[in-house]
C-alpha cells in the first residue's frame, strides 16, 4: 500500500478520534488541494496493510478510520483490506473520493464497489476552489457531499447524512 501520511486522533477528518490514514496518488489533481504531494503515485512510502492496521489499532480512543489522500479508490484492494480490518475492530470508516457515489457505484471497478460497499460514509467529489468552504463540516468544497453509504446502497440513490456542528 502505497502512503503518503498517517495521522491519529484526526478530529477533522470525521466525528470522534480519527485515524487518518493519507494514501499517495490521486488522478484528479484537484487546484487548490491540501495535499498536492499526495498526487504523484510513485510518492510516499511503501507499507503492508498489516503495518498500517498496527498503527490503527495501536491507540484505544480511535473511534473510527478514515480514507483519504491522495485517492484511496485509486488503491481499493489495499484500502478495502484495511476497512474490513476497522470493522473488524467495531470502527467506523469513512473515506473522501474525487469521484461521486454514483460513479463509484455504476462506473467503478468489481474493487472500487466493493471498498464502496464495506464504508459507512463517503464525502465524494472534487475539491473545487471556487466552492470552497470552512462553513460545512468534513468538507473542503460546497460541492461535496457527506453520504450515508448503507442508506444510499439500500434507497439506490445517494442519501446525505444532515449536517453535523463541529
Amino acid at each position: 500500500m502505497r502512503i503518503y501520511g498517517l495521522q491519529q486522533d484526526s478530529i477533522v477528518d470525521g466525528p470522534g478520534f480519527r485515524f487518518a490514514c493519507f494514501v499517495q496518488g490521486c488522478p484528479h489533481g484537484c487546484p487548490g488541494c491540501h495535499n498536492p504531494d499526495s498526487h504523484n503515485a510513485a510518492g510516499g512510502r511503501e507499507m503492508t496493510v498489516e503495518e498500517v492496521a498496527e498503527q490503527l489499532l495501536g491507540n484505544p480512543l480511535t473511534d473510527g478510520l478514515t480514507l483519504s489522500g491522495g485517492e484511496p479508490f485509486a488503491q481499493p484492494e489495499d484500502c478495502l483490506r484495511l476497512a474490513r480490518i476497522a470493522h473488524g475492530h467495531g470502527l467506523n470508516v469513512w473515506s473522501y473520493s474525487g469521484w461521486t457515489f454514483e460513479y463509484l457505484r455504476d462506473q467503478g471497478t468489481a474493487a472500487q464497489r466493493a471498498l464502496l460497499e464495506e464504508l459507512d460514509v463517503l464525502v465524494d467529489g472534487p475539491f473545487l476552489r471556487d466552492q470552497r468552504t470552512l462553513a460545512l463540516p468534513w468538507r473542503g468544497s460546497r460541492n461535496q457531499r457527506v453520504i450515508d453509504v448503507p442508506a444510499s446502497l439500500r434507497a439506490g440513490e445517494a442519501v446525505q447524512r444532515p449536517d453535523e456542528s463541529m
